[in-house]
């Protein structure tokens, strides 16, 4: 009888421990079994993949350039969430607050989240690159490093940088798009107070990545039952909507293009704090 593929994920909410015991149980059911292992932090999820510890590991769109430098440049990202498509990150201001261009924020502080959050520093920060603005230069950074290891993957530091604007400690914050929809539905963020300035390009989050020798029978098979969940049907949607999709979609590498830019510029992976530009 074949292994169970072992899959990776990093538990960055007690969620996540539920999430993953819901779609082990699935693959279970569907004859193809999986074992999950849960990590602290995606460098030592990313160090696993590389050694073969784990076949599949469910990846932030950071550790996916983090496995392409690390795994190799064949490794290959399998499945994603419908709602890691086509994201993009607001830099919001207050209504009253007298900022009505980027090009206002030259002297200001601006709020992000952790210093390894693509959405909510990284790209940000990139995205004010690209129009002329450097940070350290052009405006100061206020960061916020909640969770540090496990890539923005929950709201903590985003929600903290959007405090501070709502304190008036800085001019503006940065938070992913879905978040924006989410806080202004619940009350968080009140549309009339605040309002989007700019927004980043269009950008790709989480992808389930896996070793170039990671066989091509199994992965289909794998990928048979994982795209085999249907919203519709009550038994999978609980799960679906703890993660935050209606349907698996494979995976795609074309939109990793903005954050590649800023970790490139930024030096990241050279050990630099994210926020440095050359």
């Amino acid at each position: 009888m074949a292994r169970p593929v072992i899959v990776g994920a990093v538990l960055y909410d007690p969620r996540v421990s539920v999430i993953w015991g819901i779609i082990r149980d699935f693959f279970e059911t569907s004859g193809c079994p999986i074992d999950v292992r849960l990590y602290n932090d995606y460098a030592v999820q990313t160090t696993a993949l590389r050694a073969g510890e784990i076949d599949v590991a469910w990846q932030s769109p950071l550790a996916w350039l983090d496995t392409l430098r690390r795994v190799g440049p064949d490794s290959r990202a399998i499945a994603m969430r419908d709602t890691d498509r086509d994201r993009v990150s607001h830099l919001v201001v207050r209504a009253d607050g007298g900022v009505s261009a980027p090009t206002d924020l030259r002297g200001t502080m601006i709020a992000v989240g952790a210093k390894d959050s693509p959405q909510a520093t990284l790209i940000p920060l990139g995205h004010l690159r690209s129009l002329g603005l450097e940070a350290g230069r052009d405006f100061r950074v206020k960061r916020h490093d909640v969770l540090v290891g496990k890539h923005g993957d929950h709201t903590g530091g985003e929600l903290d940088a959007f405090r501070a604007l709502e304190r008036g400690d800085v001019a503006a914050s940065c938070m992913l798009d879905l978040n924006w929809n989410a806080w202004t539905r619940d009350g968080t963020v009140d549309p009339a107070r605040f309002t989007q300035l700019e927004s980043t390009p269009r950008f790709d989050h989480c992808v389930f990545a896996v070793r170039a020798d990671f066989p091509h029978e199994v992965e289909r098979r794998w990928l048979e039952t994982l795209f085999s969940m249907r919203y519709e049907n009550p038994a999978h949607r609980e799960m679906m909507d703890l993660e935050g999709l209606t349907a698996w979609l494979p995976g795609r590498t074309s939109g990793f293009g903005p954050l590649s830019e800023a970790v490139r510029a930024f030096r990241f992976f050279d050990g630099a704090d994210g926020m440095e530009s050359r």
